[in-house]
């Protein structure tokens, strides 16, 4: 390879924890889990991730403790009642040498609306599909209580922080998304400025319960699952205030989601939606999208075939745009999935022995013996 990947193996620290390198386990959903509580062998999954090279772990999205987060039976959730479980988890990651976040997560419109319960920025699931109905401002702070909740319960579990989920079309999406939200009650509308007032009130509100030292990551998108040409942000301007606002309401770092994390954002610059997120806020970023991989996360699940390895490609192009200082920290996904030693057979220039990514890995961990 021509490039230098050495950059990669760089410690990073952040706030009170310093990371090994600069891999990142995302949050993925695997639906390791009975009643909302994590199965055993999902902290057996964490941590041998963790055993396989990789320094930070974001788990999978967690519904927040409120009742209308998710209807999801596999579903995790981070409750009272689930708390017990999630400290396994986040044990098993600290004992191998890593470190944890857990993702903070609700569903909005998408969630289905059997029980009535369903709540979304302006009864939209996403355009042209109605569903639930606009929480109410009481219900928003009802809201802010769950997400506060299930922090500090991260924060008592022991793990380094929560990312916040608001990408992908989910509840915190919908706010920040113009086309799912119709408000006029200054939590919405064609200001980006309302748009993303809920999320950075969940933001300040985490920050004023669990203190300076508890990390919070914030991971946002332009796309959505209905959607791969939505934007939040139409310029940077635009993204640049959105960022600014989460910024003073205390994230410490930013999850920029795409699916191809080499993909120009806007005309007449090469930088990806991770590249301008860290020139505009000044935090650390995460960048991801199909890292080592030829078909986007979507793209694996939609057409025939499988997606093919594009590992030394992908690994020139991290490094160059790490070195530019585009990102800090890269998440990689579907790979860790099916080779939990990627991490150490990438330092080690192993490529030839990384397990490729098979569709048949989301459902089951029968290939790792």
């Amino acid at each position: 390879m021509s490039a230098d990947i050495s950059g990669l193996f760089r410690p990073f620290t952040i706030g009170p924890i310093t990371l090994a390198n600069r891999f990142v386990m995302p949050g993925m959903q695997r639906g390791f889990s009975e009643g909302g509580r994590p199965l055993p062998q999902l902290a057996d999954y964490y941590r041998r991730r963790v055993e396989g090279g990789v320094s930070l772990v974001i788990s999978e999205s967690c519904a927040i403790a409120h009742e209308s987060a998710t209807a999801q039976p596999a579903a995790s959730r981070l409750a009272p009642d689930t708390f017990d479980a999630w400290a396994r988890c986040v044990g098993a990651v600290t004992d191998a040498g890593g470190h944890m976040l857990l993702q903070l997560w609700h569903e909005g419109g998408l969630r289905k609306d059997e029980d009535g319960l369903t709540l979304s920025a302006s009864g939209y699931g996403h355009p042209g599909l109605q569903r639930g109905r606009a929480a109410s401002p009481a219900e928003l702070g009802e809201m802010i209580d769950g997400f506060v909740t299930s922090a500090l319960l991260a924060q008592k579990a022991g793990a380094a922080g929560v990312e916040v989920h608001g990408a992908h079309g989910f509840m915190l999406d919908q706010f920040l998304w113009a086309a799912t939200n119709q408000r006029a009650d200054g939590y919405g509308g064609a200001a980006i400025a309302d748009r993303v007032r809920l999320p950075a009130e969940i933001v300040a509100a985490i920050r004023a319960a669990c203190g300076p030292d508890f990390l919070i990551s914030f991971r946002f998108s332009q796309w959505k699952e209905h959607d791969y040409t939505a934007r939040v942000a139409q310029t940077p301007d635009e993204l640049g205030e959105m960022l600014a606002i989460l910024r003073e309401a205390g994230v410490d770092m930013l999850h920029a989601s795409t699916r191809r994390f080499w993909t120009p954002e806007w005309p007449d610059h090469d930088w990806g939606l991770a590249g301008w997120t860290r020139h505009l806020s000044g935090l650390p970023t995460i960048t991801v999208g199909s890292v080592g991989l030829d078909r986007d996360v979507m793209e694996s699940f939609s057409t025939e075939g499988e997606a093919r390895s594009t590992i030394e490609t992908s690994l020139d192009e991290l490094s160059r745009r790490l070195a530019r200082g585009e990102f800090d920290l890269v998440s990689v996904g579907r790979s860790l999935i099916s080779d939990p030693d990627w991490v150490k057979k990438v330092h080690d220039g192993d490529y030839a022995a990384i397990r490729p990514f098979q569709k048949r890995d989301i459902a089951s961990l029968e290939w790792e013996g």
